[in-house]
């Protein structure tokens, strides 16, 4: 079983500003978004990080909900939390592979996220998964959003060319002026 292995967990990144995260979560299971979110409020609060809560029907909601808080709020990072258990019918595919989709997709697009919905089949394994006392995984979820914090604003301001100079930076060979027609 996964919860008998040992995997390399890095150290919390250190942040000179505060930072600021937003916890989303589907309670859909009470018992166990509640552990979840228990294991990320720890993490935060560890590394010092200041969090708000809001809540969602279900997992399907929960990018929306990070989409419009990274728009229109000041957060520098989210937590998303949730479970998914496989029921009867595809739906549990759907809700899994589509509240992942657009977690990727928003992280793409340069938000933070530390993704912990978890997608298992049966609620013994959910169960050990969000439990901070085993798996963990909604600590998991908020020590991955602070390091993509830390990553974010490591290269903030930093640009890198394609291979171009910004108009005006170029000399034509044997022209001490700058660029033709300046």
């Amino acid at each position: 079983m996964a919860g008998h292995e040992t995997h390399y967990t890095l150290p919390l990144p250190s942040f000179d500003k505060p930072a600021k995260v937003l916890i989303v979560v589907a309670p859909y299971y009470k018992d166990i978004a509640d552990n979840l979110i228990k294991g990320a409020r720890a993490t935060l609060d560890q590394a010092g990080v200041a969090h708000d809560l809001i809540e969602v029907p279900g997992a399907l909601e929960v990018p929306t909900a990070i989409a419009l808080a990274h728009r229109q709020s000041n957060y520098d990072g989210y937590v998303a939390l949730g479970c998914v258990i496989r029921g009867e019918t595809t739906h549990y595919d759907t809700v899994c592979n589509d509240s992942s989709r657009g977690i990727t997709l928003l992280g793409l697009q340069g938000a933070c996220i530390g993704n912990g919905i978890l997608t298992v089949e049966n609620r013994p394994q959910a169960e050990v998964r969000a439990n901070p006392d085993e798996m963990n995984k909604g600590g998991g979820a908020a020590a991955a959003a602070l390091h993509l914090i830390a990553l974010g604003r490591k290269w903030a301001g930093t640009t890198k060319g394609v291979g171009f100079r910004p108009a005006g930076s170029f000399q034509i060979a044997g022209d001490s002026e700058g660029p033709a027609g300046a």
